[in-house]
């Protein structure tokens, strides 16, 4: 497949679409916004330009041919391709956007899309998972049994590793950094998503579920809903 190359430009976005409107739009699109473009098809070859370029995000179309955008993402994030993923999905499928953020991806765009948008929220996601994140602590991050070494980009929970997406991460790592304070979706969105989302804080939502059901789950609850205000971070109060 060919590529876009814009001298001077750091972000490669890979986009994996079995439309050739589609690719060739982004293609454009994104090549004029400076990021380097790679296009695939379906799964053979994204694994074959992850291999020879490794991207720094990926545009993933959920209706894709023989492997979907679902089990795509789930042999990436096995094969610990960890850069953010960014859905493209149905305006009416509602399932799929919460599935491909419960597996994983970091942020999705309903078709159909404004280009523009896809530019701005592979900006915002590239902003918050490396030039904008927060420098490693030297001390970990912890709330009884669960703890955050930053330096190793590790996350244990009674001695046993959770594997988190970048999204997931940079979420664990604001609650754990105001763990006790209780936050508001909007706060939540502002501080980890970066990205004015109009007021839609399901995003934040279905993130706390995954989380719960990664650190909590088996577990003394340490992630808690208040209702009508929204998060907080703590351990239980002994009764």
């Amino acid at each position: 497949m060919n590529a876009v190359d814009t001298p001077g430009t750091t972000d490669r976005v890979l986009v994996i679409d079995d439309d050739p409107g589609i690719r060739r739009l982004l293609i454009s699109a994104l090549g004029f916004a400076g990021f380097e473009v790679d296009v695939a098809a379906d799964l053979t070859e994204a694994l074959q330009q992850i291999e020879r370029r490794p991207p720094d995000v990926i545009v993933l179309d959920v209706m894709l041919p023989r492997a979907d955008g679902f089990e795509i993402l789930q042999l990436l994030r096995a094969r610990s391709v960890d850069v953010p993923v960014l859905f493209l999905t149905a305006r009416d499928a509602v399932e799929d956007r919460v599935r491909g953020l419960r597996l994983g991806g970091d942020d999705y765009v309903t078709k159909p899309f404004s280009v523009v948008e896809v530019g701005a929220r592979l900006q915002a996601l590239l902003r918050r998972t490396r030039s904008e994140s927060p420098a490693p602590e030297d001390t970990p991050l912890c709330c009884a049994d669960l703890t955050m070494d930053d330096r190793r980009h590790e996350v244990h929970r009674a001695g046993q590793a959770v594997e988190l997406s970048p999204t997931e991460y940079r979420l664990l790592n604001y609650l754990l950094s105001h763990q006790g304070q209780v936050l508001s979706r909007a706060q939540i969105l502002e501080a980890v998503w970066q990205y004015d989302f109009g007021g839609d804080t399901v995003v934040v939502e279905r993130f706390i579920s995954n989380l719960r059901r990664k650190i909590d789950q088996g577990h003394a609850p340490l992630l808690h809903t208040v209702r009508g205000i929204g998060y907080t971070l703590r351990e239980q109060a002994q009764k």
